[in-house]
């Protein structure tokens, strides 16, 4: 893990590999960095500082991924993927260190989110007999009461 500082008032840790769960942990040497010029405003340094981060992943052919794990990621994330690969660009923040945690931390919930257990299936309930007999019983008060209002008298 480096320690490099980003601005004068907060310091930015940068590991080299990214958690994704207690079980997988992606190697930095998995994933490939690129750097470029971020759209917008940003003053004097906005044509030389390439501050923008583009992390890439090759979810499909990477060794440190189960193969469990693999197929649930590549059918969740096959939106995303381009021959394989998960790409994530970063570019919020002025400094490039902060745009690489951001990147690399984004990474780590994509993947985790790809990587859960799909939900567990419903059972369909049918309602009680009771359930059934409280309503029907609730449905012909308020037909009674409307039944009431009916007649007027006020006239």
């Amino acid at each position: 893990m480096r320690r490099c500082r980003a601005s004068r008032s907060n310091l930015i840790d940068v590991a080299d590999d990214v958690t994704v769960t207690r079980t997988l942990v992606i190697p930095g040497s998995e994933l490939r960095e690129r750097f470029s010029r971020s759209s917008g405003p940003g003053g004097q340094g906005v044509n030389t500082a390439d501050s923008r981060v583009e992390l890439s992943f090759d979810v499909a052919r990477s060794p440190s991924i189960p193969e469990h794990f693999r197929e649930r990621m590549l059918q969740r994330l096959e939106g995303r993927l381009v021959d394989g690969v998960l790409t994530i660009a970063a570019s919020e923040f002025r400094a490039q260190l902060q745009n690489r945690a951001a990147a690399r931390e984004r990474l780590a919930n994509v993947l985790r989110a790809a990587a859960a257990p799909p939900p567990k299936v419903r059972r369909p309930t049918k309602p009680s007999r009771g359930a059934k007999e409280r309503r029907i019983a609730q449905k012909k008060r308020r037909g009674e009461t409307k039944r009431g209002r009916s007649g007027g008298g006020w006239d």
